[in-house]
Parts: structure tokens; C-alpha cells; sequence
């Protein structure tokens, strides 16, 4: 862990959401290169990410926290989370994605944004907490580091192909807000 970098944490908001994309395309390109298919990952754009995430950050309970480095305001980091998705009870929050760049992973900004989500979920009725990980993801011992447990899996569909994803449940958020 690099303990001399700082960071500011802050909700986001709509003038952060190509900042946001940036992090995202910037972040899927180092960790999943080799799991995904170049082509894919060349391909992916900040455009399109915005939009994409222009629509969750409307949606109902959404919200976005962003890691800020202060001396140049650029958005280092984001978690974005809220209730959780399909058939998830009303007490049980998902998040929905959580990216640090690459330079900055290790330094305690993944964990302060999931902290600080978990104490946001938990405030609005939470019990649960879990994340949707790729089962290759390289940063999957992250989760388990922080006291989730791998409790399902499930297919998603990217670049019509198909990939295992690993759902992570933090059962009970007590032991998560003490991190």
C-alpha cells in the first residue's frame, strides 16, 4: 500500500459522469486485458459510458461516490451502488460497480469507497450487502480481503460471449463498517 497518496471522497454528480467513463474504460483495459477479448476493450468508449451511466445515476437509490486526488481534482476512483437488482430483497443493496485506476489500487481507496457505501446502504434499511465480480477479475481477493464471501454465480453476456461472474455478499455489514 502506497500510504503517501491522498484522496478526498465525494458524492458524484452528473459533470463527473465522462471522468467516471474514463476510470471505467481506463480500468476494464489494465485488468482484463487477456481475460477479454482485445477488440472488445479497444472498443469500449468513454461516450458511451457516460450515457450509460447517466441512466443508473437517474435511477431511483442510485448513487455515486468518487475518489478525488486534491491537488488536481481528477477523479481517481468511483463505487456507484444502491438497491439491489432482479430479485433481491429490499434489505439487501448491490454495488453496482467499483473501479480505481490502476496507478492508484493498493493505496486504501477501494476499501474507503466501499466503507463509505456499505455505511450509505446501511443507513438506508441495508442488512446485505454484494457485488458482482468476473471470475477472473484479478482484483477478487479485494472483496474477500474486506469479509465478503462468493456465494453464487451467474453468466453475463459481453461481445456475444459468455462469462462466469461470481457474486460477493457481505451478509452482515457490521464487520464491513468497521473496516
Amino acid at each position: 500500500m502506497d500510504d503517501d497518496i491522498s484522496f478526498e471522497i465525494r458524492p458524484g454528480t452528473g459533470d463527473d459522469l465522462f471522468a467516471i467513463a474514463g476510470v471505467l474504460v481506463d480500468t476494464w483495459r489494465s485488468a482484463f486485458r487477456g481475460l477479454l477479448p482485445d477488440d472488445f476493450l479497444d472498443g469500449m468508449s468513454r461516450e458511451e459510458q457516460a450515457v450509460r451511466h447517466a441512466r443508473r445515476m437517474g435511477s431511483p437509490g442510485v448513487c455515486y461516490l468518487v475518489a478525488v486526488e486534491p491537488s488536481t481534482g481528477e477523479i481517481i476512483g468511483f463505487v456507484n451502488f444502491g438497491p439491489g437488482r432482479g430479485t433481491a430483497p429490499d434489505n439487501i443493496h448491490e454495488i453496482y460497480a467499483l473501479y480505481v485506476r490502476a496507478e492508484h489500487q493498493r493505496s486504501g481507496i477501494g476499501t474507503a469507497l466501499v466503507g463509505l457505501a456499505a455505511r450509505h446502504c446501511a443507513e438506508k434499511g441495508a442488512k446485505s450487502l454484494f457485488a458482482w465480480v468476473l471470475s477472473g477479475n484479478p482484483n477478487r481477493k479485494f472483496y474477500e480481503r474486506l469479509g465478503a464471501k462468493a456465494v453464487e454465480t451467474a453468466s453475463i453476456w459481453l461481445d456475444d460471449r459468455h462469462y462466469e461472474q461470481v457474486a460477493y455478499l457481505w451478509e452482515d455489514m457490521a464487520s464491513l463498517l468497521q473496516h
